[in-house]
């Protein structure tokens, strides 16, 4: 094990104990390579003591560092150094691992199947009609995709903004609306990317406990006595465990969220492809709702293309942050998903691709099933089960040529699962994927079947 730093050492090249100061000084020795990447720092409050600040000081300056991945840790195992370059990136979203040449079925990415999208060829014709192409004014949507949504839209939406998906919108929201140092509460297990941006912004990240009806209202109510500036959930399908937020789980939530001001942010990333509607809180808080729907899954992740709705002043907000890069959307694309959500064979080819990732994943499920691993009908493109050890999982199915996604990727607390995605799964695979899983699990037919 590395050993920690010395403590007088590295006070002694503090020349300014500062937040600015201490980040400063810690990030220069480690890039220059003074201090060696695993090495242990000494503890805050010794630290602090000699520098003469508060332990408050050296935590925020730690907190800086690992914001752009230079440091890592917490808590009784400490803070060590993983990294010599300071660049903020995605760590979780990176780490997918590399399985060589091996991999016979890869089912980490849960992914469209390419031969399911729509066709974009008349789409793409349509889509350069669209009004006041070219132009360099900066507006947040075409009006040809407004009216498009509006009809099924799941609440009563004062503004829109088309964004270049759904993980660029919720990115968006949260650099402009979420300042380093505040409570955000989200559910556990989410999006990989979701607790990636949460970090970069310096967010405190309140993990929210779900069951098969969605986000636990207890658990959010008292969550909310800590006042988060920001609550993020999936309203229908979810991403990772595939549960569905029902009508009376959303009512529950809405009365727990009565007479706060936290903003609430809806992240529906399978869009349409999901066989559930959505039962939005902006039903009951409109003005403090931020509803975001991919079209990527159903549409085409080369459409490049989301929206969100929420009050005309976040809408605002938001558009302004944007101006520092593109400032808009493609208008071409706007108008392509506007003709789609209109066009007859786009809408039956979207009813098509959901019954066939319907049947992949009961396939899966069937033969889990067969061989005494019972598991939850639910929706989505992927399957989550809960195992006794992710590593032992993950090493058994590599050395079976399958690649799936561990759950520490994905949760904050403790729950060992792992994720697989069907939408791409070969079904001539799907016998010899669950033989595979039945030993990666490991025996426990009650555990595989609890809930999250």
């Amino acid at each position: 094990m590395t050993p920690t730093l010395d403590l007088n050492w590295l006070a002694e090249r503090i020349t300014e104990p500062s937040l600015k100061g201490i980040a400063l000084t810690v990030a220069t020795l480690i890039r220059e390579g003074a201090i060696p990447i695993g090495a242990h720092l000494p503890a805050v409050r010794d630290l602090a003591e000699k520098l003469g600040v508060s332990p408050a000081t050296v935590s925020a300056a730690w907190g800086q560092l690992k914001r752009q991945k230079v440091l890592a840790g917490k808590g009784r195992s400490g803070v060590w150094v993983c990294g010599d370059t300071l660049t903020p990136r995605p760590v979780r979203f990176e780490k997918i691992g590399n399985y060589g040449n091996q991999i016979k079925a890869d089912l980490i990415l849960s992914a469209p199947d390419a031969q399911l999208l729509p066709d974009l060829r008349a789409a793409m014709l349509h889509g350069i009609e669209v009004a006041n192409l070219n132009s360099y004014q900066r507006e947040p949507i075409v009006p040809a995709l407004v009216a498009a949504l509006k009809p099924g839209w799941p609440l009563p939406a004062e503004a829109f903004l088309a964004t270049d998906g759904g993980f660029d919108a919720m990115n968006l929201i949260l650099q402009t609306l979420v300042s380093p140092g505040e409570k955000v509460v989200i559910e556990d297990p989410t999006a990989t990317r979701l607790l990636d941006m949460l970090d970069n912004v310096g967010a405190e990240v309140l993990p929210l406990p779900c069951d098969e009806q969605g986000p636990l209202p207890d658990a959010l109510a008292r969550l909310m006595q800590k006042s988060p500036a920001m609550f993020i959930y999936q309203p229908r399908t979810h991403s990772t465990t595939g549960n569905t937020v029902t009508e009376a789980r959303s009512q529950a939530l809405a009365q727990v969220l009565v007479g706060s001001t936290t903003l609430i942010v809806e992240d529906d990333g399978i869009g349409e492809l999901s066989a559930w509607p959505v039962w939005s809180l902006g039903k009951y808080f409109p003005e403090r709702t931020l509803h975001v729907r991919s079209f990527s899954k159903a549409y085409g992740p080369d459409l490049r293309l989301a929206v969100i709705s929420a009050s005309q002043n976040l809408v605002q907000r938001i558009q302004s942050y944007r101006n520092f890069g593109a400032s808009w959307t493609s208008r071409i694309l706007q108008g392509a998903v506007a003709w789609m959500l209109h066009d007859k064979q786009t809408q039956e080819s979207i009813v098509r691709a959901r019954t066939v990732y319907a049947r992949r994943r009961q396939k899966l499920i069937d033969a889990l099933a067969q061989r005494g691993m019972p598991l939850p009908t639910r929706d989505g493109l992927c399957i989550y089960i809960p195992v006794e050890s992710e590593q032992f999982a993950m090493i058994t199915l590599a050395a079976h040529g399958i690649a799936v996604y561990p759950g520490e990727r994905f949760r904050c607390g403790s729950d060992q699962f792992i994720r697989l995605s069907t939408s791409i799964m070969p079904e001539d695979q799907i016998e010899a994927i669950a033989d595979a899983l039945i030993l990666a699990c490991g025996s426990g037919p009650a555990l595989l079947s609890a809930n999250v």
